[in-house]
């Protein structure tokens, strides 16, 4: 199946620090770009990844030290012990929906394509956006466009939903743009639509809890010396990344031991956050986006 190339790929792999015996975990393996580059660099090791979207399962890798678990990475440390792990030395997250999953219209992920209200990344998951925009009340509707969308006219945005749907149900994504692409200047209307898109995808697989739960599994596993490598698209998912690296939790409040001392697992590598450069940029537009984060437990 096609897949576009992975974003920051060689800065991913140089960031995980490889020890050609240790165990890594690929939590976003898509089209396995990121994971084939890790399985070069293993003589001894292995590599578990993870991806709850079954078009991925066509990409399974078939090498020895290599296996693919069909689960949402929020289950990491659960999946793991199933297969007699307790520690890795590394774990790679390339967040967000791929490139091939927003050029399938019928999943409903792009504004770009007229498809079916979905948006559903484990299509096996009984929500769908199609629920979402048609069922909640009109107050969490706009509780979700602003919490993750950021958007400051979310009461308006859902207000025009909730009449829309009363006069006819929403099912496509040109229905849901029709209803609500009016209300910004043209100029806007993109960055508009995606950030309503993004809360709806955000609602549908419950992504800020599940990169949570994901983070922490992480932290706890990852044995001394293991690094931590993070690729962002959106500010919710960078800045949950950014303090747990920063101030060791997710609230990004830093706490101090009696004497002082900051208590937090990791050590950043990087300081700075690093972006794609122009060329990566001209050959995928989606790493206009991308943020990458590195991290060591110490």
């Amino acid at each position: 199946m096609e897949y576009h190339n992975p974003v920051l790929l060689n800065e991913c792999i140089e960031g995980l620090n490889i020890k050609p015996a240790g165990i890594y975990v690929d939590v976003t393996f898509g089209g396995g770009g990121h994971s084939k580059l890790i399985l070069k660099k293993l003589v001894g090791g292995r590599l578990y990844a993870f991806d709850q979207d079954k078009n991925a399962q066509e990409n399974a890798l078939f090498e020895d030290d290599f296996k693919l678990i069909n689960a949402n990475f929020r289950h990491l440390k659960n999946f793991l012990r199933m297969e007699g792990v307790r520690k890795i030395d590394g774990l790679l997250a390339d967040l967000g929906v791929s490139s091939h999953q927003f050029d399938i219209s019928e999943r409903g992920f792009s504004i770009r394509f007229d498809g079916e209200l979905d948006m559903r990344m484990n299509t096996s998951s009984p929500l769908s956006a199609k629920q979402v925009v048609n069922e909640y009340v009109q107050q969490d509707l706009a509780n979700i466009l602003f919490k993750y969308g950021e958007l400051r006219n979310s009461r308006a945005i859902a207000k025009a939903i909730v009449i829309a749907r009363e006069i006819e149900i929403i099912v496509t994504t040109k229905q849901l743009i029709d209803v609500v692409g009016h209300m910004v200047p043209e100029k806007n209307r993109n960055q508009f639509l995606a950030r309503i898109f993004q809360a709806i995808r955000i609602e549908v697989n419950d992504e800020m809890k599940a990169l949570q739960e994901m983070l922490l599994d992480a932290v706890d596993m990852l044995n001394v010396g293991g690094r931590l490598v993070v690729i962002s698209y959106h500010s919710l998912e960078d800045r949950m990344v950014k303090n747990l690296m920063k101030k060791g939790n997710i609230e990004g409040v830093l706490e101090k031991d009696f004497f002082g001392n900051p208590i937090k697992d990791l050590k950043e590598i990087t300081r700075k956050v690093i972006v794609a450069s122009k060329e990566q940029i001209t050959e995928n537009n989606r790493a206009r986006s991308a943020k990458l984060r590195i991290a060591e437990k110490e």
